[in-house]
């Protein structure tokens, strides 16, 4: 077994910074003020593996994945490193942060230059393995798999370290069958397989039959594909119109052998290549940018909205941390909520009242959303405050977010005049918008030494759960809001909610509404075009129940479906509503806001997404899907004896008349190159509101199916044609390798 050059194999031969990673060092672990411990980390020889132990022989060593981390940060970012080091050891502290919720690991180094290249160094790693192509990827994880397999480290693999590797690959085969492959091999019948056998058995287990087919259809003249034959695939299954010089320019790019780039042709690797290129996946690439209309106003954008963000975990004793918000913000939410309650020192901290959850400062969320908003999108961000705080510490707010946030915190309406509509997203950008309650209407900001309004108490933010609630306890409730904080509200004041009819009449534009998760749902079932009209000129922002304590979360797709804009999910837990979340909001260049149907948008509409009547917004359509293949599923289960049974649903969401779910058989004991080969078709009736996701499950006939991966998108952002899927974790994170192959079809309904 070849396990030398990997750094050379993938770009990395000979770097400064891998060799430094390989030779590892001394860092000091951060959990708490009297526990700080040396740990030895390095870098193992597959180049994706950390190493750490104690200097104590008797601890067992530790190891991670790198494809495991998001990110690695400089600097005391974390509550830990704020909380237990000093401020001069400010650049000597950094770190590494996780993709699932799993805790941070808070590292100092012996030196500033040291700490700056541990960072940069794990930094690069892991963006030269997220930057692999697909076959690197397969090749890498392959390469790891043998390495495991290979027990006594002597570069060859018997029949039962086979056997090994297939169960480490998620492949399971009887004896007799992994004892063929091995016989197939071993050429020079030395009951091992060793160098160039080794690379056939490579080559015999990723053989993928549904390609060749696919290729000698095209290829079937001369047996390779010309820039012709290419042109004709493109067209014919992909519904992509290119030039003769087009094609060429693709077999120049991907086409890995050079007598066949002279010879102006694409091999069967070289189409599997292509076919693997980002560009080429199932997701239309020109979506992956800022392709909608940005000049719209605000709240005629679907935004991606997060409830309590400062949560890590449930909502009774989990914790706070700043940390929760530079996540959602990373993934692209552009509404943030802090509840914010009167602290020590008179300092406010933000955390769920009444219940266990840590305290964090109000300053240091705030410094923490200004440092992070705009690292995933331009588009401007909506600071949600649910106050509890006393007049004096509301001041304590307005005084921190005017110093930290700037010029960029909105504090007067854009424009000359007195605005009678939202400003757009590309009007906003790089700025930030504060929900809140306010004493003054719009036009006061335009008369700064006029009088507040009489009103001097309003209730708090959010309604209570409880619909029976006494009025007394309501009274309890109220509270005075300082002048400071009232004036930085222009386009977001919270208001309650007294039906529509009287928002109508009442409500200027800037007036919105929260709706707890209940109210809303019922309003969406029973009075959607009411609802919808609602949302053609105000804002409604859906939260989840108080019974929500678990932090779950509500399916977001009939508020959406009701125009609703600020639909709030718990970021922090991994579900389907999250894939659902994901999956809308992965257009548009990932911006957190995406345009309503123009039908959706209109003064008045007739659109309703229940009783579906006739109107611009029926264009039904039929979905077909073949589901083929899948390719390096992860295992469910850790243990070298697990292996899945995968099967593969599609679902269709939108409204109700075009919600679907179809599945394919399982597939025994194969999460290595399953094949499935069957045929769906949907109906689909509002296209522009319909999202489809790809599912992929392990069977289990006694207590239930367990999640795989998924895939969610837009109906309307479908490549046609044979496309591979990138596949997601529980988290949303990508799974390097892993990918489900289809081919798809969306025709006009007859």
């Amino acid at each position: 077994m070849d396990t030398n050059g990997i750094e050379s194999k993938y770009g990395m031969d000979g770097d400064t910074d891998v060799q430094f990673l390989l030779q590892g060092g001394d860092l000091l672990k951060v959990r708490s003020s009297s526990w700080k411990k040396n740990r030895y980390f390095r870098l193992q020889e597959d180049c994706k593996t950390m190493w750490r132990e104690s200097k104590r022989t008797f601890r067992r060593h530790r190891t991670f994945s790198i494809d495991d981390i998001s990110v690695v940060r400089l600097g005391r970012h974390t509550e830990g490193l704020k909380k237990y080091t000093d401020q001069h050891m400010e650049n000597c502290c950094f770190s590494i942060i996780f993709k699932e919720q799993r805790k941070n690991l808070d590292l100092i180094a012996s030196s500033e230059d040291e700490a700056k290249q541990w960072v940069g160094s794990l930094q690069k790693l892991i963006d030269s393995r997220n930057n692999l192509n697909q076959q690197q990827k397969t090749e890498h994880w392959i390469f790891s798999c043998l390495r495991k397999a290979d027990k006594n480290k002597d570069n060859k693999l018997s029949v039962s370290e086979v056997k090994n590797f297939l169960h480490l690959i998620n492949i399971d085969v009887d004896d007799s069958y992994a004892d063929l492959l091995f016989e197939k091999c071993d050429k020079s019948k030395s009951g091992y397989l060793f160098g160039e056998e080794i690379k056939d058995f490579y080559n015999l287990l990723t053989y993928r039959e549904e390609i060749d087919v696919i290729y000698r259809e095209y290829a079937r003249s001369t047996g390779v594909m010309s820039c012709e034959n290419l042109v004709e695939f493109l067209l014919q299954e992909q519904r992509e119109m290119i030039t003769l010089a087009e094609a060429h320019k693709i077999i120049e790019k991907f086409e890995p052998d050079e007598k066949a780039k002279e010879k102006k042709v694409l091999t069967k690797d070289g189409f599997l290549i292509y076919l693997h290129h980002p560009d080429a996946l199932l997701l239309n690439p020109e979506h992956k940018e800022v392709h909608q209309d940005m000049s719209q106003p605000l709240n005629h954008y679907f935004i991606s909205s997060s409830h309590n963000t400062y949560l890590l975990e449930d909502q009774l004793k989990g914790p706070s941390s700043t940390e929760a918000y530079i996540r959602a913000l990373l993934k692209g939410c552009r509404c943030v909520e802090l509840d914010c309650w009167d602290g020590s020192d008179d300092e406010p901290v933000v955390y769920h009242g009444y219940t266990l959850t840590s305290k964090i400062l109000f300053k240091d969320v705030i410094k923490a959303i200004k440092e992070f908003a705009f690292k995933a999108s331009d588009y401007p961000v909506i600071i949600s405050l649910e106050n509890h705080c006393s007049v004096e510490q509301q001041e304590v707010m307005a005084r921190h977010m005017s110093s930290i946030l700037g010029s960029a915190l909105v504090t007067s309406p854009l424009g000359d005049g007195i605005p009678a509509n939202f400003p757009s997203p590309e009007e906003l950008k790089g700025k930030f918008l504060i929900k809140a309650k306010s004493l003054n209407k719009l036009e006061a900001t335009f008369a700064p030494d006029a009088a507040a309004a009489d009103e001097s108490e309003v209730t708090e933010e959010e309604e209570s759960d409880d619909e029976d609630e006494a009025e007394e306890e309501k009274k309890k409730r109220k509270l005075k809001l300082s002048k400071e904080l009232s004036n930085m509200v222009i386009y977001c004041k919270s208001v309650h909610f007294n039906g529509f009819e009287d928002a109508r009449k009442n409500l200027s534009f800037n007036e919105m509404s929260s709706f707890k998760e209940k109210k809303a749902i019922a309003l969406a079932e029973e009075s959607a075009n009411a609802f919808i009209n609602h949302n053609v000129d105000k804002f409604s922002r859906v939260y989840p129940a108080g019974s929500r304590t678990d932090s779950s979360n509500y399916n977001p797709v009939p508020l959406w479906n009701a125009g609703c804009q600020i639909v709030a999910l718990n970021f922090q837990t991994t579900c389907e509503d999250m894939d659902l979340n994901q999956g809308k909001f992965l257009v548009n260049g990932k911006s957190g806001y995406i345009l309503k149907p123009a039908y959706m948008r209109k003064a008045v509409t007739d659109f309703d997404p229940i009783t579906l009547t006739r109107g611009e917004w029926l264009k039904p359509k039929t979905l077909h899907v073949m589901v083929i293949s899948a390719q390096q599923l992860p295992k469910v289960n850790r243990k070298k004896s697990s292996i899945v049974d995968p099967l593969v649903k599609v679902e269709v969401y939108g409204v109700p008349a075009d919600m679907a779910v179809k599945e394919t058989r399982a597939v025994d004991n194969n999460g290595f190159n399953p094949e499935w080969n069957e045929n769906f078709q949907f109906d689909v009736y509002v296209p522009e509101l319909a999202l489809v996701r790809f599912l992929i499950q392990d069977y289990d006939s006694t207590s239930g199916n367990e999640f795989v991966a998924q895939y969610t998108l837009p109906l309307n952002s479908l490549k046609m044609g044979y496309r591979h899927v990138p596949l997601l974790d529980k988290s949303g994170y990508v799974v390097h390798a892993a990918a489900l192959f289809v081919h798809i079809m969306v025709v006009d309904a007859e």
